[in-house]
């Protein structure tokens, strides 16, 4: 069963400001869309491993399944077609909702041999979105890591973090947490186009602000890098988050996996459509002649010309910002083993 989720209630637009204006601007604009329905699922593990030698985490943890935020170039939409939905719209307004993530995490972490290895939270989508206003499935899963002494990173395009920060505060004075938070333009016209319903890009920047004074390693992910549509911003925005308090960052070219390659294309030519000729051309161009290249070495940086000199201003821009001069480096050595859930041990 689906259960119908308003996106905006008084109390969860009043204790999240996103950015995007007042509580009655937010709630005109979305009654003229489809309302979000969350499915409350129970999974059986909660932690996933990571083959690919292009990331840098062994393993990732995310919450949810689909994700609000909406944005048009995300390369997971393809996964809700295995839930029998379209990577179109229902992605964006059928959120699957892992409301024992915390209880699977628990028995992981306790399990006979367990070591401690690299872990991401919302390497897929975004483990703030909006359900988490109310759900609080991620929090629930820091809290284990916390318990835990479990180093962890996450990525997000949502000021929610903030909320957590009484979690990850203490866990990053220890080497136990880092947060990268995406920013994909400066430009709050095209995020709204791109992004409809993340953050917006000035109240990312003060994210960034406000964990950085809290003493957490922070970065900045400008991806994904679209040619013609945010690449020329790429020196600024890495300026601004520097100057919000980032002192890593990292970018990746767009991928057009699957379905989402006609769903990105049918964006541009609603939006840009004066562009979209010369966007998808030097797509191609950096992708071997193709609309995408899923080879691993390469899915990320793309090969070419314009991939090497995009690559080349990247390195150029964190060198003279001072960025990535010094790795977020998380503590392994400190983990134990969480306690048994409390819950489960009132059944004995």
């Amino acid at each position: 069963m689906w259960a119908i989720e308003h996106r905006f209630t008084q109390a969860s637009h009043e204790a999240f400001d996103d950015g995007w204006g007042t509580l009655e601007q937010a709630a005109r604009e979305e009654s003229l869309g489809p309302q979000t329905q969350v499915r409350e699922e129970q999974v059986k593990s909660i932690l996933a491993g990571n083959d690919s030698p292009d990331i840098g985490f062994d393993l990732s943890i995310n919450p949810y399944r689909g994700c609000e935020h909406g944005c048009v170039y995300c390369y997971a939409r393809p996964t809700h077609s295995y839930l029998n939905l379209s990577p179109g719209i229902d992605f964006e307004t059928r959120i699957v909702a892992k409301v024992n993530a915390a209880e699977r995490l628990r028995e992981a972490l306790r399990a006979p041999g367990y070591a401690p290895l690299l872990l991401n939270i919302g390497s897929v989508t975004d483990a703030y979105q909006p359900a988490e206003r109310r759900l609080l499935i991620t929090r629930s899963v820091i809290e284990v890591l916390a318990e835990a002494n479990h180093p962890f990173s996450l990525i997000t395009k949502s000021s929610l973090v903030e909320r957590d920060l009484d979690l990850i505060a203490p866990m990053a004075e220890r080497r136990l947490a880092a947060v990268y938070v995406s920013i994909t333009t400066l430009d709050a016209e095209l995020a709204r186009k791109l992004e409809p319903r993340a953050a917006a890009p000035h109240r990312r920047l003060r994210t960034l602000q406000t964990l950085a004074r809290a003493g957490v390693p922070v970065g900045v992910s400008v991806s994904p890098l679209i040619p013609f549509v945010n690449e020329p911003e790429l020196e600024r925005v890495l300026e601004a988050a520097r100057e919000a308090g980032a002192s890593n960052a990292f970018s990746i070219v767009l991928r057009l996996p699957w379905e989402v390659n006609p769903i990105f294309q049918q964006w541009l030519q609603q939006h840009l459509p004066e562009r979209a000729a010369r966007v998808m051309a030097r797509i191609r161009e950096m992708r071997g002649g193709k609309d995408n290249d899923a080879r691993f070495g390469s899915r990320m940086t793309g090969q070419g010309l314009w991939a090497q000199l995009v690559r080349q201003r990247f390195e150029k821009a964190c060198a003279k910002l001072g960025l990535n001069r010094q790795r977020h480096e998380l503590d392994l050595t400190q983990f134990r083993p969480p306690e048994q859930d409390p819950a489960q041990g009132r059944l004995f």
